[in-house]
């Protein structure tokens, strides 16, 4: 009986708490081992050796690469290092640096030693050759002066490259300042619009509408656009944030050969363009602009002087628009005529606007919001600075080239002005008379 009762009391103990089956008991992963400073200290070793080598290629010879491709690799290098100086800093003091590049002369002294005035380069670096560097140069100069009691005077060659680099490459400010040997990023910051300011002050009679308005008129006559006296266009320029609607818009108008004649900028970016037109002050100086011009006689009416705009545009009496289907009493075949050679003259505006981004490609980037109330200003130092350059005869690399049309803005779908409807319908009978000879 006591024997019986224990193998039961076993028996018992053994069914209430049975062994796991050895698939059944939970695996430990086993714990890695942290490397110590000194176990360590090889790869380290290793990969400021890596870092340093490059730091010191670009303090001596990036002035060899392109543009695009010493940001690049200034950009990455600038990443590692810093990353790998917060690793340093983690060791015992004096155990293992990064060290720094050996003093050299800025990039910009070392470009300008280092390749002739007919180098492309030049073109490369500041979208424009050595002779137009130093015209532009000699057009600022004054302008650009340092104070003489100033304690770090920065020569005026130097302001000019580092702005015109900024503004041709998006560079960010540290880069900058590396490259032209300007003491921080601020100090780049200031040399940038002190040159913009230099360019809307020096060169505003670049914006020729008034001044060589014959010269605008002949040009479009090779359009076979009688009496036009410029194309009007609109375009957006990014901006962060929704308090300008994302994006400040600019008015500009061009002649024939794509050189803005007038620009107005800083319009919200929710704005219509018909919206805009009417606020700027080229639509309030039209009639002392435009009417300064004698009309041409075409089929036995009389066309005054006009513009050209695209669909987004109201059609008014000196403000002529393309035809849309309910628009025109006239045939067809009038109708585009009219579109064709309209068609032609906006593609004009369109380039110069994709022209423009294309050459500064600051303007393709997205502006923040505390940068935005200067977004305008350069934008119009950078139109003028397009004109400086085809008069240069400076010529756009077709590899960078784009074409900006109007397709952010929708079609205007008020009522034709009358006068407008008339000018266009004279306009568009010659046109068709002179297509089919």
């Amino acid at each position: 009986m006591v024997g019986g009762t224990k193998r039961r009391s076993a028996a018992a103990t053994t069914s209430s708490s049975p062994l796991p089956p050895p698939s059944a008991a939970k695996k430990r992963k086993p714990q890695p081992t942290p490397f110590t400073s000194e176990e360590l200290m090889p790869l380290l070793r290793l990969l400021a050796s890596a870092i340093s080598g490059p730091l010191r290629f670009l303090s001596s010879a990036d002035h060899l690469l392109l543009p695009s491709q010493s940001l690049s690799l200034d950009s990455s290098i600038e990443s590692a290092a810093f990353s790998l100086s917060g690793l340093l800093s983690l060791l015992p003091p004096d155990s293992l640096s990064l060290d720094p590049p050996p003093p050299h002369s800025p990039w910009f002294t070392r470009f300008v030693a280092a390749f002739p005035a007919d180098d492309r380069r030049w073109v490369e670096s500041f979208r424009m050759s050595k002779l137009s560097f130093d015209g532009l140069l000699q057009s600022l100069s004054h302008s650009l002066q340092s104070e003489p009691s100033a304690a770090a005077a920065v020569p005026p060659d130097v302001k000019l490259g580092a702005a015109l680099f900024r503004l041709a490459h998006a560079a960010p400010y540290r880069a900058v300042a590396r490259r032209f040997g300007l003491p921080s990023p601020d100090a780049a910051c200031r040399a940038f619009y002190e040159v913009c300011k230099a360019i809307t002050d020096r060169l505003v009679s670049l914006f020729e509408l008034s001044s060589d308005l014959r010269r605008v008129v002949r040009g479009f006559e090779q359009l076979s656009l009688p009496n036009c006296c410029g194309v009007l266009g609109f375009a957006r320029f990014a901006v962060e944030g929704a308090s300008r609607g994302g994006s400040v818009i600019a008015q500009g108008l061009v002649d024939s050969e794509g050189r803005f004649l007038d620009v107005s900028v800083g319009w919200h970016g929710s704005m219509l363009p018909a919206q805009i037109i009417t606020r700027t002050k080229l639509y309030k100086a039209q009639a002392s602009v435009l009417g300064l011009g004698s009309p041409v006689e075409l089929n036995g009416g009389s066309v005054p002087q006009y513009l050209l705009g695209g669909s987004c545009c109201p059609l008014l009496p000196r403000l002529l628009t393309p035809f849309r289907g309910m628009d025109s009493s006239l045939n067809s075949s009038k109708a585009a005529s009219f579109n064709n050679v309209h068609a032609r003259g906006m593609e004009v505006v369109y380039r110069a606007f994709g022209r423009l981004r294309s050459r500064w490609q600051l303007l393709q980037t997205s502006w923040k919001k505390e940068c935005a109330d200067a977004l305008p200003y350069v934008i119009v130092a950078s139109c003028l600075l397009h004109n400086f350059l085809v008069k240069c005869g400076e010529p756009m690399d077709d590899e960078i080239e784009t074409t900006v049309g109007e397709l952010d803005f929708p079609d205007f779908e008020g009522k034709g002005d009358e006068d407008g409807e008339r000018i266009r319908e004279m306009l568009a009978s010659h046109l068709s008379l002179v297509s089919s000879e």
